[in-house]
């Protein structure tokens, strides 16, 4: 059986002249099953609906994408449902269809969990010589291009290195390849704005919640790559992972920009992990 549905119809075949093949004209979610259910999914949907109507995409029925969630999710004890959206098929050329019919895609696959240690013990991370550019019209959007993540990703094959960041071409870190990046000085929170690159992820959003709850002051700005060096704590986050705290960030040969001991408790990231297993992601303290 497959673990696809488009349109509605379990399937694994896309007509050739599919914008989103063409030309990756399209948006996607990841979102987190577990135990059977999708996490946080009203904010995957609100995110959707605002890529959908920034790139001029009729956004499908979000209530039958949500029974398609629910039903493929159904029996997955942990794993990554995935929303596709595109613009549908169309004639060539880079024009829109001038009466499209968007298609949408539901799928699930299982997903293996984090190492413990990436939790307790925090990752390694590495600095990535892949820029990011500046689409300002696809800023904070889930678009299909994601051809300098890819590449980013190629940049390393060491098992111990979890994440690469990535900067733009002016040396301003914009995240990592798969996640968002916060630093903490100072007991003041500090991640990179997504106004014209990067991805407004779910998890940033939840966490960005949270530390404003708890009294910690909250700052989306440009952060220049030689920051991190000074910032007391450096962690990254994304839908399916939760909050890695880093242990370690080094650049391009391997040479150590920061290094830290992940304290138990005490911290900013530690006091973060709590907040975000009280809201269902439990495996951020185990």
């Amino acid at each position: 059986m497959s673990n696809w549905l488009i349109n509605g119809t379990p399937g694994n075949v896309l007509p050739i002249d599919d914008r989103g093949l063409q030309y990756a004209d399209g948006l996607f979610e990841t979102i987190a099953v577990r135990k059977g259910k999708p996490r946080f999914l009203d904010r995957h949907f609100s995110r959707l609906r605002h890529g959908c109507g920034a790139l001029d995409i009729v956004c499908p029925d979000l209530g039958v994408i949500e029974q398609e969630v629910r039903q493929i999710a159904e029996g997955c004890e942990f794993g990554a449902a995935k929303i596709i959206v595109t613009r549908g098929s169309g004639p060539r050329g880079y024009a829109p269809p001038s009466n499209p019919h968007p298609t949408r895609i539901v799928g699930i696959a299982a997903a293996t969990p984090a190492p413990r240690s990436c939790y307790a013990e925090g990752i390694i991370a590495r600095m990535c010589r892949t820029r990011v550019s500046a689409p300002a019209v696809a800023a904070g959007m889930k678009t299909l291009g994601r051809s300098e993540q890819v590449l980013a990703r190629a940049e390393w094959q060491d098992p111990q290195i979890r994440e690469g960041l990535m900067c733009n071409a002016e040396g301003q870190v914009i995240g990592g390849t798969m996640s968002n990046l916060f630093l903490v000085r100072d007991d003041a929170l500090h991640t990179p704005q997504t106004t014209l690159c990067g991805i407004a992820g779910i998890m940033r959003q939840v966490v960005t919640e949270q530390a404003e709850r708890a009294g910690i002051q909250s700052h989306r700005r440009q952060i220049d790559a030689a920051e991190l060096a000074g910032a007391d704590e450096l962690f990254v986050t994304n839908t399916m992972i939760g909050l890695w705290p880093l242990r370690r960030l080094v650049d391009e040969q391997g040479a150590v920009i920061w290094a830290r001991t992940i304290p138990a408790r005490g911290t900013v990231t530690h006091m973060l992990k709590l907040r975000l297993a009280q809201l269902g992601v439990t495996e951020c303290i185990g």
